[in-house]
């Protein structure tokens, strides 16, 4: 019999590629995915915009394939004006969801732009476009790495909230007792949204470091010696990896975490295999 906890709602992340051979690439990966019928897929939005005309176009093909596509949507040195014409763009190609996030400056870019906070885009897209959209915020478990205190980073995600987010998506992390505790204190501030976790397969540890030290998220010691203990053994990295976040998603399911969102890296394997043994 096949219970609800089974049926774990799942959603995958992308990155626009930046070539045609990437896209050709990306749409098969997702045609591999796709057999996991996620909730949604989401399409990565680069640091002031840099890559909108890339994810409008992979999200534009996710919807042409039939499944519901979200559009990652950064405000760091946004207008008004132009956040306003690109929320009328993708009404238009008929997104429903969109994973709203303040954004990293790109290199060289001034501090420009008519919004501060992630929160300030919520309050805006909710006042141009009232329900029309599905909001996602992000959520830092292991507490954002510019935050002052894990209280003023609690205080920010409820900004978040209460602006109009409708659910938040977590940075990765391997401790699943910050996850826990993150979904504890936001229940204790009245924030009654779904957080879903970020899940990062490890399929490289150069590349995890790299993204790890750059975001912030831990890496746990015994982890992090284990695969410096490989070197350069990629199969015992990936089989390492596999056992590892399997684990960890089976913790988060246990423990009742309404979905797990995969950042895929526009890779499919790991997704599939971690999917497979959680009998997804």
């Amino acid at each position: 019999m096949t219970s609800q906890i089974d049926n774990l709602p799942i959603s995958i992340e992308f990155f626009p590629p930046k070539t045609p051979d990437g896209m050709e690439k990306l749409r098969q990966v997702r045609q591999q995915l796709y057999v996991l019928k996620p909730e949604f897929c989401s399409v990565t939005f680069g640091a002031g915009g840099s890559t909108q005309e890339g994810t409008f176009a992979a999200v534009r093909d996710i919807l042409a394939e039939g499944v519901d596509a979200a559009s990652h949507f950064s405000c760091i040195g946004a207008t008004r004006a132009g956040v306003r014409e690109q929320l009328v763009i993708l009404r238009a190609m008929g997104v429903k969801r969109l994973v709203a996030l303040r954004g990293d400056l790109p290199s060289g870019y001034g501090t420009g732009g008519e919004f501060q906070y992630a929160s300030d885009l919520v309050a805006f897209i909710r006042h141009e476009t009232g329900d029309d959209f599905r909001i996602e915020v992000a959520a830092y478990p292991e507490v954002h790495p510019q935050a002052k205190s894990p209280a003023s980073d609690l205080q920010a995600f409820a900004s978040k909230v209460r602006a109009g987010a409708n659910s938040a998506i977590t940075q990765y992390f391997y401790n699943a007792d910050a996850y826990f505790r993150f979904v504890e204190d936001a229940d204790a501030l009245g924030l009654q949204v779904p957080v879903v976790p970020g899940i990062m397969p490890i399929t490289s540890s150069t590349q995890l470091m790299r993204f790890s030290d750059a975001c912030g998220a831990e890496i746990p010691r015994w982890i992090r010696l284990r695969l410096q203990s490989f070197g350069d053994d990629s199969a015992s990295i990936k089989a390492f990896g596999l056992d590892v976040v399997t684990a960890l998603c089976e913790q988060l399911r246990a423990g009742g975490a309404p979905g797990l969102h995969f950042y895929s890296m526009n890779q499919s394997v790991a997704t599939l295999e971690i999917c497979r043994r959680l009998a997804l």
